[in-house]
Order: C-alpha cells, then sequence, then structure tokens
C-alpha cells in the first residue's frame, strides 16, 4: 500500500436505545442453517452449513440417532461440502483464509482423521465434484485455464484441460456418463455441454444452442440406465427446463406456464420434477408429473426459497423466509402436510419490516425494485439507501436480510433494484449490459432513484448508494458518473480499477469479463476504461468507504488500492476498512463489525450522528 488511508470508525453502538442496539445485534448473531443434503444411498447421513458456534460451518446430522455435531472449525469458516453417496465420507474445500485456492478433503462421517481426498490433484479453484461409488471427478480452475480430473480404481487422470472455462456438471446413476459444462466457443457466460463415457472418457454426445443461448447441465436422473439429463436452455428468451436422452439423442422441452424462470431437481423415481419458480423477487414450489405434464403447486408462504431437496418417500424439504419473517426449515410430506423440521439451537432473529413492490419504467424497459420503509417513520421524505445487489447476475428478493432490518433500525428507507443484468427476468434483461456493463444498470439506478425523490418516499439530500461485490463496482461507478445525486456511498470488495481486476482475479473471472466486455483489456480498451470506477475518481463529491479483504481472488487488493491512492489526491472525505479474509467474511463477529462501520459512517456523512 503506498497511502496510510484513514481507517474505518467502528462504533461501540450504533444506537442509543439498548433495545434496538440489542435487537440489530441479534439478527447477525440468531443461529441459521442450510436446507440439509443427505447421502444418496444412506439418506439418514445428513449435512448442512450453519453459524451456529458464530462462524459459518459443516455440521453433520445423523436422522437414525438424531445427532447434530461440528464437522470443520477453521478461523474463517467453510461453506462448500458434500458427502459420498454411501454416507461414509464428508468432503469439503479446504482453502486459505477465504482465497477460494485449495483442494478437496475428506473425513468420515464419524468423527476421524482428514484426508487427501482425491490424490494427483493439484490445488486450484474449484469446477464441479461428483462422487460416486467408484468414480469420482473434479475440476480445478487455475490462471492457465480449466482441468477435469477423474479417480477411478485408484488411479487419477486428467481427462480434459481447456484453457476456456469448463467444470464437471452431473455423473450419471450408474456412473457410465459424465456431464461437464464447457465454452470452447468461447462465451463462458452461454455454456455448452458435453456427455462423456467413463470408460475412457470418449465424448457421447455434444449439445450446444449457439451464440448467445446458454444449456445449463443439472443432473442426470437418480434411476440407474436411465441416461436422462436435465438441463435448463434459454430458446425463448428465458431460462426454462429441457430432459435430453443422452443414448438416444433426443429431447423433450417441459414448457410451463408460469411467468419468470425456473430450476428443478428430480423426484426420487424419475418420474417427476421439484420445480423452483422464481419471479419479481418472490419464490415457490410445484410438482409436475412427467407422464402427464400435469403443474401441481407446493403451497408456500409469500417471499423466497432458499433451497429444496426430495426425500426418498416423498417429502420436500426446503428452507424459507421473508423480508418480515427469518429463515426457518421446513417439511412438506406427499400428503400435504407442512411443519417445521429443524430449528436452530438459540434465540431466532427478531422480525424486520416487509418489502412492497415498485415497478419504475427505465431507459431498457420496466424495472422492479423492492422497497422496505422504516417502523414509525415520520410522514414525508426520509434518507434512503440504495442497495445494489451483486452478481451481476442475481437478483434481490423477498428474503429476510440483518443487513436490509439494521439501515431500517437506523432510519433509512431501504430500495433494492433488480437492474438489467439481474436474473429471473428473462435472457434480454440478463444480457443487456453486455459490451457496457456498470453503466448500463446505473441507467435503471438512476430511474429508480428519481422515481423515489418525485413519489415522495427519499429525501434526495440523504440518498446513500452501497453495495457488495459487482454491487460495490456499481456504488464507486455510480458516485464517479452521478456524482449529484448520492449523499455518500458505502463500497464492499469492489472491482475499483477494472484493468488491474482483470490482470490479478481468477481466470474464470476473467472468462467471464471476456465474454461481457467482448474481449480483453488489451482487445477492447476503450469498453474497459468506460467502464471503469478509477476512470471517474476525479468527479466523485460523496463521502465514501470502502472494505477489502487481502485475500480476495474476486476483487483483488492492488487494484482497490490503486483507486484509494487517486482518491487520497482529492478533498474527499472517505474510510477503509481492510480485514484478513477474502470475498467477504464467514465470521460473524467480522460482519457485525463491518456493518456498524458502514452505517455509522452513513450517519455520520450525512449528519444523523
Amino acid at each position: 500500500m503506498t497511502t496510510q488511508h484513514p481507517p474505518a470508525v467502528i462504533p461501540d453502538r450504533l444506537f442509543d436505545d439498548a433495545e434496538a442496539e440489542a435487537r440489530w445485534r441479534a439478527r447477525f448473531h440468531a443461529p441459521r442453517m442450510s436446507t440439509p443434503g443427505w447421502a444418496l444411498d444412506a439418506p439418514d447421513a445428513n449435512i448442512y452449513v450453519s453459524n451456529a458456534s458464530g462462524v459459518w460451518e459443516v455440521y453433520a446430522w445423523d436422522r437414525s440417532t438424531g445427532e447434530h455435531r461440528r464437522v470443520t472449525d477453521r478461523p474463517n469458516g467453510t461453506l462448500h461440502a458434500t458427502t459420498s453417496p454411501d454416507g461414509a465420507w464428508i468432503w469439503w474445500f479446504n482453502d486459505t483464509d477465504g482465497d477460494e485456492f485449495g483442494s478437496w478433503v475428506r473425513e468420515p462421517f464419524a468423527p476421524g482423521v482428514i484426508e487427501t481426498a482425491v490424490p494427483g490433484v493439484h490445488d486450484g479453484y474449484p469446477a464441479g465434484l461428483e462422487i460416486g461409488h467408484r468414480v469420482v471427478a473434479v475440476g480445478v480452475s487455475t490462471d492457465e485455464g480449466s482441468e477435469l480430473f477423474a479417480h477411478i480404481d485408484g488411479e487419477t487422470n486428467r481427462f480434459y484441460a481447456s484453457k476456456d472455462d469448463a467444470s464437471v456438471a452431473s455423473l450419471s446413476r450408474d456412473e457410465r456418463l459424465l456431464a461437464i459444462s464447457h465454452s470452447e466457443h468461447g462465451d463462458s457466460r452461454h455454456p455448452a455441454v458435453r456427455v462423456l463415457a467413463t470408460g475412457g472418457f470418449s465424448a457421447v454426445a455434444d449439445k450446444w444452442d449457439g451464440e448467445g443461448k446458454g444449456l445449463t447441465p443439472l443432473e442426470f436422473s437418480p434411476v440407474a440406465g436411465d441416461p436422462r439429463l436435465l438441463m435448463l436452455h434459454e430458446r425463448r428468451g428465458h431460462e426454462e427446463l429441457l430432459i435430453w436422452d443422452v443414448e438416444a439423442d433426443t429431447e423433450t422441452e417441459v414448457s410451463l406456464d408460469l411467468p419468470g424462470e425456473v430450476a428443478a431437481e428430480w423426484y426420487p423415481k424419475a418420474d417427476a420434477l421439484l420445480v423452483v419458480h422464481f419471479h419479481e423477487g418472490r419464490s415457490s414450489l410445484y410438482r409436475y408429473d412427467l407422464a402427464d405434464g400435469a403443474l401441481s403447486s407446493l403451497e408456500t408462504p409469500k417471499g423466497r426459497i432458499g433451497g429444496a431437496a426430495v426425500r426418498p418417500d416423498g417429502t420436500v424439504e426446503y428452507s424459507w423466509s421473508s423480508a418480515a419473517e427469518p429463515t426457518v426449515i421446513r417439511a412438506r410430506t406427499a400428503d400435504g402436510t407442512d411443519s417445521v423440521l429443524l430449528t436452530p439451537p438459540g434465540e431466532p432473529a427478531p422480525h424486520s419490516q416487509p418489502v412492497v413492490d415498485a415497478f419504475v419504467e427505465g431507459p431498457g424497459g420496466r424495472v422492479h425494485a423492492l422497497v422496505a420503509r422504516p417502523a414509525n417513520a415520520p410522514d414525508g421524505p426520509v434518507p434512503t439507501v440504495f442497495t445494489l445487489h451483486g452478481g451481476p447476475h442475481s437478483a434481490d428478493e423477498d428474503r429476510f436480510s440483518a443487513y436490509r432490518a439494521v439501515w431500517l433500525d437506523a432510519g433509512f428507507a431501504v430500495i433494492e433494484v433488480n437492474y438489467r443484468g439481474s436474473t429471473g427476468y428473462g435472457s434480454a434483461w440478463r444480457d443487456a449490459i453486455e459490451g457496457r456493463p456498470g453503466l448500463t444498470e446505473l441507467e435503471d439506478v438512476a430511474a429508480v432513484h428519481d422515481w423515489a425523490v418525485q413519489s415522495g418516499l427519499a429525501d434526495p439530500a440523504k440518498c446513500v448508494v452501497s453495495g457488495a461485490s459487482w454491487g460495490g463496482y456499481l456504488t464507486l461507478l455510480a458516485i464517479g458518473t452521478q456524482p449529484d445525486r448520492w449523499a455518500a456511498a458505502v463500497s464492499s470488495v469492489p472491482v475499483a480499477d477494472y484493468v488491474a481486476a482483470y490482470e490479478d482475479e481468477m481466470e474464470q473471472l476473467r472468462a467471464f469479463d471476456r465474454a461481457l466486455f467482448g474481449g480483453s483489456p488489451e482487445t477492447v480498451p476503450a469498453v474497459y476504461r468506460e467502464c471503469s470506477p478509477l476512470t471517474y475518481v476525479e468527479a466523485v463529491k460523496a463521502p465514501v468507504m470502502v472494505l477489502a479483504g487481502d485475500n480476495d481472488p474476486r476483487c483483488p487488493i492492488r487494484q482497490i488500492e490503486n483507486y484509494l491512492d487517486r482518491l487520497a489526491a482529492r478533498d474527499v472525505p472517505y474510510e477503509f476498512y481492510r480485514y484478513d479474509a477474502g470475498h467477504g467474511s464467514l465470521v460473524i463477529a467480522e460482519t457485525i463489525r463491518q456493518t456498524a462501520a458502514e452505517v455509522f459512517f452513513a450517519l455520520r456523512a450525512l449528519g444523523m450522528r
């Protein structure tokens, strides 16, 4: 670091009122957990991730005994884990301090010794994993490209290598067929699919829908000998379901009369699909019968489904939350009985405010936003924070968020904009940012900002822009290209200097950037210059806080320092929060420290503290 940057101020407390202070912290500390996953042939052997210890770690749950135990215990947490099909082993990804670079290890489902999972595979960024009884396939990405390995009968061999992005996708139930996703055509954002025979790894079938139309392999049928592969396609402008019989080379498009987009998984007998439907920030569940094409709603409350799977007896287990109500893990039996399945130990999170929809006409079409107003707010305009989601191919949802809730408690309205680039609104909306990323999204943010001011919701002198990852990038770009709109900014783990970021980031993201920008910084330098926050640093007026992790492979630290060094030469208040982790933190205490610093910074910048 060439310049000493002003450190962030971390307050002892955000609120003078003791009850309010305890409430916002309790939402972060409240124990949460993911939907449990189980071993294919041993459904009593389950794993999930939870923050019950104060750090997100992997847990094992033996349903036959009811015993729960923490599997991993690492300073910066663990998120990625799975089980072997026989339930004997738990596999988890072992990186260093959140840098996402490492290898798979495994340990017995009952406590035991940790060992290398696949001998002969070098460290790298994860690019898919499929575990069978006899066949294991694992993908690794490095700066040189992608490599896929198979471990069969005690021997490991590389069966695929490419300078382009590729990953292991699905192994057939009888372990004869392996599906991979690849971008040999040069566009990792719209991948193609290849199926290989595990006996020799010759190609059995290839499928690509052409330029701008991706195919996503989801999973093979769970029935041995059934070569049907469930996939997503986007032939009609949005993601839909496709069943491909790989060996017969026939396909069935599953057309559902549902707006928005879908994902799915097989029921255990491969006679039906569990469909997760996403539309305008909310999700719901359906059963689709493959014999007669009947689509049946599995009634769930309005909100967000965070994960769902079908047990061998047909019970659907899923996580659910809404903006007002915290996450619960529920089970819906085949007869329609719906009940809470699991409750983590400890007190649940205090509730928060609901969100309402806003639809605003923007330059590229109707923009959807989720809006929450603070409880007991006075009539008239209020301070407002625009929180911009990451991705960019993601979306804000009607889900519980302790982060949203603390801004509301601090007196801010919260607006979440599903700008162009967001998923769930069709392929054209998602891909509209190609060739001009960042600036396109901010046109939609500006339209929603205008609406919020004109409608009387937002105080135009007290609008804050905030985001993490791609949202952090948009935040820095916003204060440089829209300096008169924003009174303060909070940018976490951002892209700040896009050329330097491209040089230092993981290869998977470089491939993504080439597809998004239309090339590399060497081939389309003007696009990278026009879309980089560093280009506009001289125009910044608003006080800004930047947060960054030392080990972040997605938004590396050097390019953030480049931006801050330039900002330091300006007469603009700013603060820098630097921490020892990667692209965000899995440690709850650290998340609380960062959140307190962010909100406190905004309150001071707006003269509210």
